[in-house]
């Protein structure tokens, strides 16, 4: 019989990630608590949203902050969007 040590990571009462990983179950938890402040700060700032649509929003903006990061500093939507693409088509390439 094999033992398996789970990580979850819950938001609000719900599971959001399962993973075996400690530093995986980690690095989510501190996205959704970013996640979390963003909406706190967008409220905050008099943007109205739906509930769901605000966390979907902050989420994204978590998830995906060393772009957005990268567009504060000049950087172009399209430009960062096609090296993303780029990044996905090389984790996808097999060697030969």
């Amino acid at each position: 019989m094999a033992i398996i040590t789970r990580y979850v990571v819950e938001h609000k009462g719900v599971e959001k990630f399962v993973t075996a990983d400690k530093k995986e179950a980690d690095k989510y938890d501190k996205m959704l608590e970013v996640a979390d402040n963003l909406a706190e700060y967008i409220e905050a700032k008099g943007m109205k949203f739906d509930a769901d649509v605000l966390e979907d929003l902050a989420i994204m903006l978590s998830k995906n902050k060393d772009a957005v990061g990268k567009m504060f500093k000049g950087a172009e939507a399209k430009n960062v969007l096609s090296d993303e693409k780029a990044e996905v088509v090389a984790l996808g390439k097999k060697k030969a």
